[in-house]
């Protein structure tokens, strides 16, 4: 972390930016936005061979090391860092969906549906209403995923460790799952919401082909892994596979709510909401090694929702190349990530509108044993509510 990064981002501006989507593409180098085939699957190749690699090594552990040692530490050591490599994978995966794999839309395709469906991700399905998120970020009326809610009746229980643990527990393991069986905290929709259904209010009619091959490519992995676990046995399946799974799944809401959620972070009603704006309202986050693994995913998350198809072998250079031209706009934290998750989840509990700021923008609360405080003041207070509280600090 460079001495002159605050440890916590700030509020960045609400106002329109003097600055366009041009302005910031003509400070790219022009080789930033050329993808290259054989430099993507160099990438997947190398995440490939990790999986094997790591999956080999596995095989090992039951028959040459005691239970205490296996179960203690080897199986862990396998399953974080086959979770870590998986997740990478999502990631190429995930960049199919935007087109920043290839210059060949069946390329991009093809690869995206069979890494996704290997990880049990319809493909056709996410590719759509993710690319619905990019179009509609920080609208509270329109974005697709980490929608905040602005009722702030459950936000007392967050006061409570032992919510807040449960809430995590349930995010981490069942959070992804949830949003893709029934929307859980994406936008409202008029009927329920899921990715396995063609007829989802979440697709158009011609989009229907799409999601119904999506399942298909779920349904065809999830009777290998049946067969697989028939054949080797369901300890076996648990252990090499659903651990790992469980893993990326983690990683991946958490990637996902952190780059959305944060106490100095702006949200926008429909009259006030337009993309630029929305694209910048989210965060970089530094994973430290893993960011490597993870293809640059989360510490250059902006630059990722300013411009989606560029690869993220060039997302580093973009995201230096632009940060000049935004200043104030561009948001970046730099504290621990297990440490941030707790935090938010401790903070950023529901969104309002604040008299002495700008109509149409929206901020987190924090709810306390007694008051309501703005989630910028309780993190400016330590990340202690109750302390800002106790300063006088509250909530208009």
């Amino acid at each position: 972390m460079a001495s002159s990064e605050p440890l916590v981002c700030p509020r960045p501006p609400t106002e329109k930016p003097e600055f366009t989507i041009g302005t910031l593409r003509k400070a790219i180098p022009a080789h930033c936005f050329k993808r290259s085939t054989w430099h993507s699957f160099s990438y997947l190749l190398v995440d490939l061979v990790a999986v094997a690699a790591l999956y080999f090594a596995s095989t090992f552990i039951d028959s040459v090391a005691p239970a205490w040692l296996a179960y203690g530490a080897l199986w862990p050591l396998y399953w974080f860092w086959q979770g870590a490599v998986c997740t990478g994978i999502w990631v190429i995966a995930h960049e199919c969906g935007h087109g920043a794999f290839s210059d060949y839309t069946w390329v991009n395709d093809t690869v995206g549906f069979v890494m996704h469906s290997a990880l049990l991700v319809p493909y056709y399905s996410w590719k759509h209403s993710h690319r619905r998120h990019h179009s509609n970020t920080g609208s509270l009326a329109k974005d697709e995923v980490f929608v905040p809610t602005q009722d702030e009746g459950e936000a007392a229980l967050f006061k409570y460790t032992w919510y807040r643990l449960g809430f995590l527990a349930v995010q981490s393991l069942l959070g992804w799952p949830l949003y893709l069986f029934f929307n859980a905290s994406g936008r409202e929709y008029s009927r329920l919401a899921n990715h396995f259904d063609p007829t989802s209010p979440i697709f158009s009619k011609r989009e229907r082909p799409g999601i119904v091959l999506s399942d298909l490519g779920i349904a065809a992995v999830v009777y290998a892994l049946y067969r697989a676990g028939l054949a080797l046995g369901w300890a076996w399946l648990v252990k090499s596979y659903v651990v790992p799974y469980l893993i990326v799944n983690f990683w991946l809401v958490t990637i996902t709510f952190l780059q959305h959620t944060h106490p100095n972070l702006p949200h926008y009603e429909d009259e006030e909401w337009d993309w630029l704006r929305g694209a910048l309202a989210t965060v970089d986050r530094s994973y430290g090694i893993l960011d490597v693994f993870f293809h640059r995913i989360a510490d250059t998350h902006v630059a990722h929702h300013l411009f989606s198809q560029i690869p993220h072998y060039h997302a580093q250079e973009v995201t230096e190349a632009i940060k000049p031209i935004l200043g104030s706009y561009y948001s970046k934290d730099n504290r621990n990530i297990i440490k941030a998750l707790w935090q938010e989840i401790a903070l950023c509990h529901f969104v309002s509108k604040e008299p002495a700021n700008k109509a149409g923008v929206v901020w987190f609360q924090t709810a306390t044993k007694q008051h309501l405080v703005r989630a910028t003041d309780a993190a400016a207070a330590g990340f202690d509510a109750d302390a800002a509280a106790a300063k006088g600090i509250k909530a208009e």
